[in-house]
């Protein structure tokens, strides 16, 4: 009920105010907890909305991660695009294919409906010779079978405890893209500059929620941003350019996100955007595209320079 009220306050606004982008122009600011000064449109504040739960619930949002975990209790197919570019942007070796994971008692595999490779992308031995492929496989493809799995999301949020070497920095990976804006334990130099919601981080950007419209309906979009008048100093601290994501405005289920990370330390540095896309199928959301651009190196290992996109459909309950 609250949100038909919600929505019918805002249609009531729209109206008055002649337009959407007029409402856009009148904004408020209000002070959130440790991420400080928040904007907000102006009907929110005017209709006393509860949006210090629906921050809340951001800053806590599990949806993203559920969406990823959904897809280890369903059967569904990927069309998969992985090009690995030289520094002068050329294709220096790459992976289309299509797959299709198959969920049967409580077990799912794998099968390869077609795959074309070509350049170093294997290794002699048949094992992928880039970090991000080994990435992107460990988010979408099924080595064996796997049994016991559920979509549980509370208590399996990725951990670098107990991992070293190639697995920590794996995991270390997946914090960073399931949770963006979280502070992740062991990256020299940056785990701390990568928590948004901490004191220190409000110096350092711009926070604002708002309302728009996506796909033919109303949706919270949050955006986190760096302030624009930094000092030189202060931008060489930024390490998230940028976070877009929009929310269900009754669910708050992700819908989309976008985020941009960059940042130069003397042993590596990276340069890295991913945007993603949920659908629902059924009674559960799914990502359906996933898309991904980066440019990193560590000390001795070799520059990586990466694009690729996943594209998931035909899902199906066991």
């Amino acid at each position: 009920m609250k949100n038909l009220t919600v929505i019918f306050c805002l249609l009531f606004f729209f109206k008055d105010l002649n337009a959407q982008d007029s409402l856009k122009q009148k904004k408020d600011t209000i002070v959130y907890g440790s991420a400080g000064a928040i904007t907000l449109p102006n009907v929110m504040v005017r209709n006393n909305f509860d949006y210090i739960k629906v921050l809340q619930q951001i800053k806590e949002d599990t949806t993203f991660y559920k969406a990823f975990r959904n897809l280890r209790i369903l059967n569904y197919s990927s069309y998969n695009d992985i090009k690995m570019m030289d520094k002068k942007g050329s294709i220096k070796a790459s992976l289309y294919g299509k797959t299709k994971q198959i969920r049967s008692n409580g077990c799912r595999t794998m099968q390869v409906l077609e795959e074309q490779t070509t350049g170093d992308f294997y290794t002699s031995r048949h094992n992928y010779n880039y970090l991000t492929a080994e990435l992107y496989a460990s988010l979408f493809f099924t080595d064996g079978y796997i049994c016991g799995e559920n979509n549980i999301v509370k208590g399996k949020q990725a951990s670098t405890a107990n991992t070293s070497g190639i697995s920590k920095h794996k995991e270390q990976l997946k914090t960073l893209f399931f949770n963006p804006g979280k502070k992740i334990p062991g990256i020299p130099f940056i785990g701390d500059k990568l928590d948004l919601y901490d004191e220190h981080a409000r110096k350092y950007y711009d926070y604002k929620l708002d309302i728009e419209e996506y796909n033919g309906t109303l949706c919270y979009i949050f955006s986190i941003l760096p302030k624009e008048d930094l000092s030189n100093a202060k931008q060489n601290d930024i390490v998230v350019d940028a976070m877009v994501t929009r929310f269900d405005m009754q669910s708050l289920q992700v819908l989309t996100r976008t985020y941009s990370l960059s940042y130069k330390a003397g042993v590596y540095d990276f340069d890295v955007t991913m945007e993603v896309e949920m659908m629902k199928f059924d009674d559960l959301y799914v990502p359906r595209v996933l898309r991904y651009r980066g440019n990193w190196d560590v000390i001795f290992k070799k520059r990586e320079r990466g694009i690729f996109t996943a594209t998931l459909f035909d899902f199906k309950k066991e």
